[in-house]
């Protein structure tokens, strides 16, 4: 809006990707950005529109209604507003003003090109790694990423067929066990799953149940919809290309191992759903999935085992990020996933979150791995030690851990059913 006053340079540094930019960047970014206001109650953003733009919450309250329904709300000044605001095009939102509110907005065209101009992020290797130098295979990946996922010209993974209609339907206030059932019979391998699931020692009762309705009705509306959607991931892990298949299982071997733990930690430590508890764990580095497939395009980074682990950590975050969100999965999760290896993120709210319980299974599976070396102590971790009801500390942590591990072998299995 013509003449007013740009935000401060340290004001956009708070927002993603604008980080990322050097100052002289984000002087002309400021030049050419709009600043918009909106009452309470106005309209936003619609959904289904592609305007172009990416829009930063600056001030005020936003709520976000997507095709089913749901709400969420988005203040100013909070984790939530780090982004932009229902960036996916088409938009997957209305958004509306909330109070009266304030709005940054960026032409994607012009953020995309300071992005593929912004200097590649330092990381402690030897200068002879070549990383950092503009024209590396790298720095190539990074920036055509960065540019792709802006203006969502990126293919992410879709949501399984089933997964989806099950989530529909168990969030239908009238939805019955019948109902619930008939949709993942149209999956004859993960309505399978689910009843060998509910006959495990996890869930087993008095009897073993004989279809998917009596499972159903064993583990509840919502346990059902987690575990269905939990064992539909495994299809998002495989790809045709024997190459790029190993590099999948080995991510596969890890989000199951956390996904695991997950589930232990939740079960002894919180009131979070176990079942939750282990689709956070398992969806943690869903991020990596289509950064794996854009390597394969890149024979040099895909070659460098060091690259490659280094373009996956620039970029897990902001693409898991986008694919929950594509995937309409509530801000829990989007928390967990970007998050997940930030050791030093604490949670505003008091109780334990998903993240803090991803956080503490990926110390416990890193423990012996040959990242061991680069993991803090566990008690300086805030997610460890917001676990209170344990009382956790190293010896105790480990302790529980073995004594549970008949349990966390057992959601092995129950995550390996064929």
């Amino acid at each position: 809006m013509a003449g007013r006053e740009s935000l401060p340079l340290r004001r956009l540094k708070q927002f993603q990707p604008l980080n990322r930019l050097t100052d002289d960047q984000l002087v002309l970014l400021a030049s050419r950005a709009e600043r918009r206001t909106h009452g309470p109650g106005q309209r936003v953003v619609e959904r289904g529109v592609r305007d172009g733009v990416d829009i930063f919450l600056i001030a005020g309250s936003v709520e976000l209604e997507s095709v089913d329904g749901r709400k969420s709300v988005i203040d100013a000044d909070t984790d939530k507003a780090l982004n932009p605001i229902a960036r996916l095009q088409p938009r997957m939102y209305d958004v509306t003003a909330i109070r009266a509110s304030e709005f940054l907005v960026i032409q994607q065209e012009i953020l995309n090109q300071l992005l593929r101009a912004a200097p590649v992020p330092q990381v402690e290797m030897d200068a002879g790694d070549g990383l950092g130098d503009d024209g590396s295979e790298e720095h190539h990946l990074l920036m055509e990423f960065y540019a792709e996922l802006r203006s969502n010209q990126l293919t992410l993974p879709s949501v399984p067929d089933v997964a989806w209609k099950v989530r529909r339907t168990v969030d239908r206030e009238d939805s019955t066990a019948d109902q619930v059932a008939s949709a993942i019979s149209a999956d004859p391998s993960i309505a399978a799953k689910l009843v060998r699931a509910c006959n495990s020692p996890l869930y087993r009762g008095f009897s073993d149940v004989r279809n998917v309705r009596e499972a159903v009705v064993r583990l509840g509306m919502r346990t059902t919809r987690q575990l269905v959607t939990v064992f539909s991931m495994r299809e998002v892990f495989k790809t045709r290309q024997p190459s790029l298949q190993k590099e999948m299982d080995r991510l596969w071997r890890h989000s199951r191992e956390v996904a695991a733990l997950c589930w232990v930690l939740a079960d002894s430590a919180t009131s979070i759903n176990p079942e939750e508890a282990l689709l956070a764990g398992l969806l943690h580095d869903i991020g990596v999935v289509p950064v794996l497939v854009q390597a394969e395009h890149h024979v040099n980074l895909f070659a460098d085992q060091t690259n490659l682990e280094h373009a996956i950590g620039e970029l897990r975050a902001d693409v898991g990020t986008a694919i929950l969100e594509s995937w309409s999965f509530p801000p829990s999760f989007l928390e967990a996933t970007r998050h997940a290896e930030d050791w030093a993120h604490e949670s505003r709210e008091p109780a334990p979150q998903l993240v803090d319980i991803v956080i503490v299974a990926q110390l416990h599976a890193m423990i012996g791995s040959s990242r061991n070396g680069n993991l803090p102590p566990f008690d300086e971790v805030p997610a460890y030690r917001r676990l209170g009801e344990l009382e956790l500390n190293a010896s105790r942590s480990l302790q529980l851990l073995t004594e549970a591990r008949a349990r966390v072998d057992e959601v092995h299995r129950l995550l390996s059913i064929h």
